[in-house]
């Protein structure tokens, strides 16, 4: 289990990936996260997730994780999080015509003109 990445779900780092260095005990681990500027330090594997990522590579671990569909939800959570108003109702525009776009192509009967 040692040098596998790990997702901080809760807590001060939470949302960082770390690496696990060293098993300590069966309830914690030493982990460190230099590029998400987690220090060395012991964290509860209740704070942690582990993904199926096993580092050979260190430098190439964030990008596989990004790669993956997990981070991308995250991702898209923490930028939903973020829009502002007016960036709600672009997107509920935006939504609206395509919905209408595609009632109007595929059910051009029951949508009469009046």
């Amino acid at each position: 289990m040692a040098f596998r990445l790990a997702y901080v779900s809760f807590g001060p780092h939470a949302g960082k990936l770390v690496v696990i260095v060293d098993v300590i005990d069966q309830n914690r681990a030493l982990v460190d996260g230099p590029c998400t500027r987690v220090r060395r330090q012991a964290m509860p594997f209740k704070c942690m997730q582990l993904t199926d990522f096993i580092l050979k590579f260190p430098h190439s671990a964030c990008q596989k994780y990004a790669a993956t569909r997990w981070a991308k939800k995250i991702e898209a959570r923490e930028r939903k999080a973020k829009m502002t108003d007016f960036d709600r109702f672009k997107v509920m525009k935006k939504n609206r015509s395509m919905n209408n776009q595609l009632n109007n192509e595929c059910f051009p009967h029951t949508h009469s003109k009046k």
